[in-house]
């Protein structure tokens, strides 16, 4: 079975998500150095450099990162990426999303949404996006695009005794009207 492509670049009518490189840091370092940002993520000290350089490599390492430009401007925006691609459930996360604070509240956290959704749905039937139980934000950004919350909360090695809330998104509810939510 042939790998997914997992960083294609993905245009949409105001936003482009492309493959984050290396020679992304200083633009992307600056646009998430708002501590605003991350006042109610798990992470919060991700504006700093040291700990916005560990999410930043982990995204490079991943080759599965992306970085936001604003089309109208060329700015870099923000940033996401795929994670966990588990072929025998069919399914793969979208996660470590931020978007700087100019973007919030408009349709750009949806339309990069629809992006990565349309091009994950080409080969997962589920998308699972993990949630620091304190982010209010993400959650009600999730339930806006259609995410239907787990039961539970939930951790995992990757961020230590941190609870987060699990939302899900099916190919199926998606293609049937979820895709309109996301639009």
């Amino acid at each position: 079975m042939t790998q997914p492509a997992f960083q294609p670049t993905l245009v949409g009518p105001t936003v482009t998500v492309r493959p984050i490189t290396g020679a992304d840091w200083p633009e992307l370092f600056v646009a998430g150095s708002d501590p605003e940002i991350w006042t109610v993520h798990p992470v919060r000290d991700r504006y700093t450099e040291p700990g916005f350089r560990k999410f930043f490599d982990g995204a490079v390492e991943s080759k599965m990162g992306f970085v936001f430009v604003d089309r109208s401007t060329g700015r870099l925006i923000g940033s996401s990426r795929y994670y966990g691609h588990e072929s025998a459930r069919s399914e793969i996360e979208i996660g470590w999303t931020f978007i700087v604070r100019s973007h919030w509240g408009g349709a750009t956290n949806r339309e990069v949404k629809r992006l990565m959704l349309d091009h994950a749905f080409g080969f997962v039937d589920t998308v699972v996006f993990w949630v620091g139980d304190q982010n209010w934000r993400s959650q009600g950004a999730m339930t806006k695009i259609g995410g239907v919350k787990r039961s539970g909360l939930f951790t995992r090695e990757l961020s230590g005794a941190t609870p987060y809330f699990i939302f899900e998104i099916g190919k199926r509810q998606y293609e049937h009207g979820g895709r309109a939510l996301v639009g």
